[in-house]
């Protein structure tokens, strides 16, 4: 492959990129969005724009409910802007979601736990499945935020280049599990609580009462995490490392073992969690455990084991962060521990000040009432053409996809496109979570070949090592076969998910079992 070679996909990429890269900062574009609200709710007031639906009220009965549009430029309008900006920030469902989860998450980062477990499970690997190997850990690595990117995606260069085979198929096979398969996983990860709030935020815009749960999308998830794993591994050997033939260059490399001290931190770590999980099935597998529903004894429906996810996944990081920091002298004293939390919070200084223009909007676009307004004859519209069903979670994904080329951050596009599309969709009866998945789809499948992914750049330089003057075409040329059949058999799930009607998760279901309008 040749990096200045200039096809017509290419082509539009550069322009992609020329144009991308001179859009404002994503705080900067909530903050455009709204004012724009502001404005809009304004002349919306005025032409007494209003919508009459069916709603589900405090009791879970179906009402007739009339909708007006409120102008945010009235007095009224104008006091509760001022007086609700801080409510509005520290409001925002995912904001504290993510930062509980990170607290747990950056323990476990600073220790080293995360890395190692990373290499320990590439290195211990047969080498007739490594290529599968290195993909899986890609997916999975997303439980650890963007610690795949740094880790995996050059570890899966090194160690494709120690077993003799070409470095960028390595690093390819990597990136595309990390990025690729952005959402898929075993495990519950940040992304997932992250995702949830702001569709609980979406769907509240109908229902008061609707809440997705971090599990919502589990087993779709899951089932894809294997999925991903096995078109990754064909990609990669039937198309990307062909492709690139024998690698010519003079870098060499020996993988580092896991050392002694290390294996005894995994060890105490593994230890730990186990630990962890006993003493959370003791609180929900006996029927009247502590964490479950204390009337109806579920562990689903409104339990508190749902509700108490977010700090579940945040402990089973950091108890084994912490045990493993203490065996392999990573921790010395409890100073180590808050060091952690205090610079998992510091990576997320960017994602607050998002968050703080996001959040605003949000809280505009419902006090408005212009989303519900939007998503009511939004949805008379898509039942009166008919454009409903399977076609219309194509386009879906199609929309998804295309956004991605554009905006990176998944959490970005999801707050913008969440409350306009969920509480649609949910007019036509599709189930927040089930428009949270298809979402995903699109949103993980160009994460590859989209240069405004944050983490483009990163992997650009890791693959210079091996070729000096691999650029964003020569990228996106041996990441684009990735994201076409990723799309294509992602797709094909999601229809087969869709015509059996199976649970999304414990708590995910495609259709909503009233119809809200």
């Amino acid at each position: 492959m040749q990096g200045k070679n200039k096809g017509l996909f290419n082509k539009f990429l550069d322009g992609v990129e020329t144009v991308g890269n001179k859009l404002p900062h994503p705080g900067t574009i909530f903050l455009i969005f709204a004012i724009m609200v502001v404005i809009i709710s304004h002349f919306a007031f005025l032409s007494g724009a209003e919508v009459t639906f069916k709603a589900i009220n405090k009791d879970h009965q179906l009402v007739d409910k009339t909708v007006k549009a409120v102008s945010l430029l009235t007095p009224d309008g104008i006091r509760w802007m001022f007086k609700s900006i801080v409510k509005n920030f520290t409001g925002f469902a995912p904001l504290g979601m993510v930062l509980v989860a990170m607290f747990g998450v950056g323990v476990a980062e600073e220790t080293g736990l995360l890395t190692v477990m990373l290499r320990k499970l590439v290195l211990s690997a047969p080498k007739s499945i490594i290529t599968a190997v290195i993909v899986f850990a890609g997916v999975i690595s997303n439980i650890a935020a963007d610690a795949g990117y740094v880790v995996l995606v050059p570890l899966g260069a090194l160690i494709f280049l120690s077993f003799g085979r070409h470095p960028l198929a390595g690093l390819a096979a990597g990136f595309a599990g990390v990025s690729g398969g952005f959402s898929a996983n075993l495990l519950i990860g940040t992304l997932d609580p992250l995702l949830g709030g702001i569709s609980t935020e979406a769907a509240r815009l109908l229902d008061p009462n609707y809440t997705v749960f971090p599990t919502a999308n589990y087993y779709f998830m899951a089932v894809s995490c294997i999925l991903i794993t096995i078109i990754g591994t064909l990609i990669t050997e039937k198309i990307v490392e062909p492709r690139l033939g024998k690698y010519e260059g003079d870098q060499k490399v020996e993988i580092t073992e896991i050392t002694p001290i290390e294996q005894r931190g995994l060890k105490a770590a593994g230890l730990s969690l186990l630990a962890f999980f006993i003493f959370i099935g003791c609180l929900t597998i006996p029927e009247s455990g502590i964490l479950r529903n204390p009337i109806n004894h579920s562990l689903t429906d409104h339990s508190p084991l749902m509700d108490s996810m977010v700090p579940i996944i945040s402990l089973g990081f950091m108890i084994p962060g912490i045990f493993y920091g203490i065996f392999s002298k990573k921790i010395k004293s409890d100073k180590d521990v808050i060091k952690g939390m205090k610079n998992s919070m510091a990576s997320m200084s960017g994602y607050i000040s998002i968050v703080f223009f996001a959040s605003q909007f949000i809280a505009y676009f419902k006090y408005s009432n212009l989303g519900t307004i939007l998503a009511v004859n939004g949805a008379d519209f898509l039942k009166e053409t008919g454009f409903t069903g399977l076609p219309l979670v194509m386009a879906f994904i199609l929309l998804s996809a295309f956004m991605n080329l554009f905006m990176g951050s998944a959490s970005a596009k999801w707050t913008i496109m969440a409350p306009i599309f969920v509480p649609m969709f949910m007019g036509i009866g599709f189930a927040p979570e089930f428009t949270q998945v298809v979402y995903r789809i699109g949103d993980s499948t160009t994460n590859i070949i989209t240069p405004l992914m944050s983490n483009f750049a990163t992997v650009i330089a890791f693959g210079q090592r091996y070729n000096d003057k691999l650029g964003i075409g020569t990228l996106i040329s041996m990441m684009l076969p990735y994201t076409i059949l990723f799309m294509i058999f992602w797709t094909i799930l999601l229809v087969i998910w869709y015509v059996f009607n199976l649970p999304l998760g414990p708590d995910g279901v495609i259709h909503l079992t009233n119809m809200i309008f």
